[in-house]
């Protein structure tokens, strides 16, 4: 989902801070949002109106009436065409104004009118916001509905280190992104995914694995989670964070443990996707210390691992949809079809590693999607947040039947 098109009204309130709105206000105006901007008086003394009405390509508004024909700046209209509405910065009087309802400016009197959701992200020192009365218009608004960008630790114009910070604008972006993301399909759905690699040990030091990155899971459980839903994302060690605070992330090395922590939250999910690249062999005896260099050969007793897939497969109740992975060198789609039918999934998602690009390590990924009724769906080379958005709306299509 994107922003194009998107209604945003931008309330700008008095704070040092306000020269940030004017680089969101380019940040919406490049992404194809369409954006107004309401300035408090006390905004005006820190950023020029004429600067936000040439970077959102819209007159700002400060007042109730235009100065120049006393014509009527409606306050009602205008909290009813935007679809979001949000406040940056927004100082600690404008919070205790829109909580208490104390409405003598025209940003208040839109938010008052505003039937769409509205985001407030503040702005102040440390002290000011962590003082009660602060804290108290926060939960007064967060129980009106409202939603908060919480403010970062830094520096701050007094001098002072603390909370306060207004957020980024490439955050605050990255946030109205997710907001529109949200599907009312995926809402209250529970997903559950995994990913990366498993490691499994030889002795202290040495271990047995693979080449995967765990970039494709990742962009998956952040594509549900930025589409409204629950996701749990249990994952073999990697780099990588999820990019969304609201994912529940298990980390785990073993297979083993990946079986457990997968089994535990098997039930209770909507939709369970294996993206994991999980070891079919693990040591059947693990030294306790580190073996010694012997020989010129050393042979390793290894077992089966449990197919967490194959084992889960088997578990699938009537609404829950199974999704698996299949990485493979050749005879790709025949060998595809054999695991999806084998191991009880309703969709595959077969990589190739014969196509440039796609597989372990890379940004990038090329999919062929196999449906248990064996129809096929080939996708062009794309990112993997690009490939995250084609399995989700696979899922979407399949939940909208339903």
């Amino acid at each position: 989902m994107n922003l194009k098109g998107k209604k945003i009204l931008l309330g700008v309130s008095g704070s040092i801070a306000a020269y940030k709105s004017a680089l969101l206000v380019r940040l919406l105006v490049k992404a194809e949002a369409e954006v107004r901007v309401i300035m408090t008086q006390s905004a005006t003394d820190f950023i020029t109106p004429l600067t936000l009405s040439t970077l959102s390509k819209n007159p700002v508004l400060t007042s109730f009436t235009k100065m120049e024909t006393g014509e009527w700046n409606n306050h009602v209209e205008l909290g009813l065409w935007a679809d979001l509405i949000i406040i940056v910065p927004a100082t600690a009087k404008t919070l205790s104004k829109c909580a208490t309802g104390h409405c003598d400016d025209l940003l208040t009197a839109i938010y008052l009118s505003a039937r769409c959701p509205v985001y407030f992200a503040p702005a102040m020192d440390v002290d000011m916001f962590k003082h009660p009365s602060t804290r108290h218009n926060i939960e007064k608004l967060v129980s009106y509905g409202n939603i908060f960008i919480s403010p970062e630790h830094g520096e701050l114009a007094s001098g002072l280190i603390g909370d306060g910070r207004l957020a980024e604008p490439e955050h605050i972006l990255k946030i109205l992104y997710d907001h529109f993301a949200k599907r009312p399909t995926t809402l209250g759905k529970r997903v559950l995914i995994t990913a990366g690699p498993t490691v499994e040990p030889i002795d202290p030091v040495r271990f047995i694995s693979n080449r995967s990155s765990g970039k494709m899971g990742y962009a998956i459980a952040d594509a549900f989670a930025a589409a409204g839903a629950h996701v749990t994302l249990v994952s073999g060690p990697t780099h990588l964070k999820a990019a969304n605070a609201d994912i529940h992330s298990i980390p785990v090395e073993t297979a083993s443990q990946m079986f457990e922590a997968a089994t535990d939250h098997f039930e209770g999910n909507d939709l369970i996707i294996f993206a994991a690249a999980v070891a079919d062999y693990t040591p059947r005896y693990v030294a306790e210390q580190k073996i010694k260099k012997q020989g010129d050969s050393m042979v390793l007793d290894l077992a089966k691992t449990t197919d967490i897939a194959g084992t889960l497969g088997a578990m699938k109740k009537p609404g829950q949809l199974i999704i698996g992975f299949a990485l493979e060198t050749e005879n790709e789609l025949s060998h595809a079809q054999d695991k999806l039918a084998r191991k009880n999934f309703d969709y595959i998602v077969l990589n190739s590693l014969n196509d440039a690009g796609a597989g372990f390590a890379h940004d990038t990924n090329k999919i062929t999607v196999i449906d248990k009724d064996k129809n096929v769906q080939h996708f062009d080379l794309k990112t993997k947040e690009e490939v995250a958005q084609d399995i989700l709306n696979i899922v979407l299509a399949k939940w909208s039947e339903a």
